[in-house]
């Protein structure tokens, strides 16, 4: 069942999944904003400011200059007024309105943020495609390319949008001041401009010489300090509330309450880092979009610490290089990781043009800063980030304080912390089996019902894809099928999700899961690698399934089996949703899969349950089925294949057998 967000069912469902400390602080919020609804006070007078939170000489030589050429070029598009946003390709930038959701035309209303309901697309429009430029990231694209050519014309675009933002979005007043996590990203780029603005000559009449600046700066982080994102809701929200809090009051420390913010900023980001990462490294959403973004803004925070020599406990550095280390053990062999819950394509700090490879350049980061092991994959993109963080952050070797810790050996196969086994084969096979827990925290808010789902590439292609997101507020039928069990590759009953959704960031009854089996030694080498895992979401059944990698013949195997009933047959929906580069020919439960990567052929086949009968879907509407969200706000068709029958009522009540097996050159 879909409940809308904000509706009056779906509060009462929200509130029950909040302990008694949660509900009294958000009493306590609510008690402000009332408060605060009079006129916001003003910012205390500043006498003196200066920025000293600069480069080094010499940063911008190191960036390499393929890096450099995209960023430019994407800086000359935006100076031209032209970006893309969600799917969204606007041409409005040389003077954006910053209030216009552009792919609905409507405008958020006025009025004290805390009345706007940003949660209605009919009243507000697409609340993502309004705050997102507000971010102001692509203003850091074009500071970073003046300091990099020295042209004015970006220093001065820049200077210009600021000033119309700050001029349209005063205090608590209007869309742009509801929600925790805008004002922290906000303000870390804003930490970013003045820093890659440093050699303009109106930079600090801009920032620390400018009322106006000096009194938003100080808003921001007041708000942050008053409404921080509270128990249900403390996932990457409040890590980027943290994070945005300590770079200004780094960077920014020119107010009487600076030092407050920056000491409360640190415990909340240490607090909150380790309970948002699993030991493993692996971020607790399992949703790998946010694990970048998570780790992104700590690698921002730590830069600000080091450039203001504020001491940072070795933790934070301890959770980061875990990070790392995960990434690099889970991505496939072209640096792709896991496309796993929610995605929103939200970036800490963006500095870099487009074609710029996220995790390649977080893997080069982390090359910089804490080392590369032996087994971590060979990165050869490059970025503008990682030259500007690596001169700002300390190497973690050189820190006295850094602890001293054990990094894997060799690459990690299996998480047992997070669920997430990673099986790989010859011929760049990679397959991620999914046995963790549903999601993070008590409503779980970027979780999937995908319990026992896998995903299969083959040289980075997507074989037997997770179909992404697409969206989160507005579409409500999007939202529940790109998160529903069946638009994942596993096994459905009855029709019905594995876990029960309340809302589009709750769930009120989760599935649980445990991994069995988890051998995943590399099947490269000629043996194979098993994993065999179990979820109790369809009680009193259970859902068991198997896989093996075998490396001699290039095959998968599946084997889901559902046991545990005794009463009347139920019905089974098993889908394979294959990516959208992949071609598929169906012939009762043989399927011939085929696609080109790198200009060369390539084949599979996939036999299905022969007791299921199996047909293949593709751009359905009514109801959603056979798509693929490549990036959020974007999707296309992709063809799903969904045997449906019926379990009989013994016990076990049936076992269905998939096989996928890769074809070489010469096979037939």
């Amino acid at each position: 069942m879909t409940v809308n967000s904000g509706s009056p069912a779906w509060y009462l469902r929200r509130l029950s999944r909040m302990g008694p400390r949660e509900v009294g602080g958000r009493v306590g919020d609510a008690v402000r904003r009332r408060r605060w609804r009079s006129e916001p006070p003003d910012c205390p007078s500043v006498t003196g400011a200066r920025f000293t939170a600069v480069l080094p000489a010499g940063t911008f030589a190191a960036i390499p200059p393929d890096a450099a050429k995209r960023l430019i070029a994407e800086a000359d598009r935006l100076m031209y007024g032209h970006a893309e946003f969600f799917g969204v390709v606007r041409d409005d930038l040389t003077d954006p309105d910053w209030w216009c959701d552009p792919k609905t035309g409507r405008r958020a209303p006025w009025g004290y943020a805390f009345d706007v309901p940003y949660r209605n697309e009919d009243a507000v429009g697409d609340i993502k495609q309004i705050w997102e430029p507000s971010r102001h990231q692509y203003l850091t694209q074009l500071a970073a390319a003046y300091a990099i050519t020295g042209d004015e014309r970006y220093a001065e675009r820049v200077a210009e949008h600021l000033r119309s933002w700050w001029t349209a979005n005063p205090p608590l007043r209007g869309v742009h001041w509801i929600s925790g996590i805008e004002l922290g990203i906000r303000l870390l780029s804003w930490v970013w401009i003045r820093r890659l603005l440093d050699g303009w000559p109106g930079a600090a009449g801009l920032f620390e010489g400018n009322p106006v600046a000096l009194n938003q700066i100080w808003h921001h982080q007041r708000w942050l300090a008053a409404f921080p994102s509270r128990g249900s809701s403390a996932n990457n929200h409040v890590i980027a509330e943290a994070a945005g809090q300590f770079a200004a009051s780094c960077a920014f420390g020119w107010f009487p309450s600076s030092a407050r913010w920056r000491t409360g900023a640190l415990r909340s980001l240490e607090r909150h880092l380790r309970s948002n990462t699993f030991p493993s490294g692996l971020n607790r959403e399992l949703a790998t979009e946010y694990h970048g973004l998570v780790l992104e803004l700590g690698l921002a925070a730590v830069a600000e610490a080091d450039a203001a020599d504020v001491p940072v406990p070795a933790t934070i550095r301890l959770v980061l290089l875990r990070m790392t280390d995960a990434l690099a053990a889970v991505v496939d062999n072209r640096l792709r990781p896991p496309r796993q819950g929610d995605a929103d394509d939200g970036h800490g700090l963006v500095v870099d043009g487009a074609g710029t490879d996220r995790w390649a350049s977080l893997l080069a980061t982390g090359d910089a800063v804490f080392g590369r092991l032996a087994w971590w994959p060979t990165v050869t993109g490059t970025d503008v980030r990682t030259p500007l963080l690596a001169a700002l952050i300390r190497p973690y070797a050189n820190k006295g304080t850094a602890p001293a810790v054990a990094r894997p050996a060799s690459r990690p196969g299996h998480f047992a912390d997070a669920g997430m086994t990673i099986l790989r084969g010859p011929a760049e096979i990679w397959c991620r089996c999914d046995g963790g827990p549903h999601g993070f925290l008590s409503i779980a808010a970027h979780a999937h019902a995908d319990a026992l789902s896998v995903e299969v590439r083959h040289d980075g292609v997507d074989v037997l894809a997770d179909p992404g997101t697409f969206c989160y507020h507005g579409q409500p039928e999007w939202r529940q099928y790109f998160r529903s069990t069946l638009g994942h590759n596993t096994l459905q009953l009855d029709g019905s999700d594995q876990s029960v959704s309340g809302g589009p960031f709750l769930w009120t009854r989760q599935a649980h899961s445990r991994v069995l089996v988890a051998d995943a030694s590399d099947a490269s080498d000629g043996g194979t690698a098993r994993w065999c895992a179990e979820h109790d979401g369809y009680q009193p059944s259970v859902h068991r399934r198997r896989v093996e990698l075998t490396a001699a013949s290039q095959e998968l195997r599946i084997v889901d089996e559902v046991s545990g009933q005794h009463g009347p047959r139920r019905a089974v929906r098993l889908a394979f949703h294959l990516g959208p580069a992949i071609a598929a020919d169906l012939a009762d439960n043989r399927a011939v899969l085929t696609w080109t990567r790198d200009g060369e052929d390539r084949s599979a086949v996939l036999d299905l349950p022969g007791q299921l009968s199996w047909r293949s879907h593709r751009g359905e509407t009514d109801p959603p089925l056979g798509w693929y969200s490549p990036g959020f706000g974007r999707k296309e068709p992709a063809t799903t294949l969904v045997g449906t029958g019926f379990a009989d009522g013994s016990a076990p009540l049936g076992e269905f057998t998939t096989v996928l097996r890769f074809r070489g050159p010469g096979d037939e």
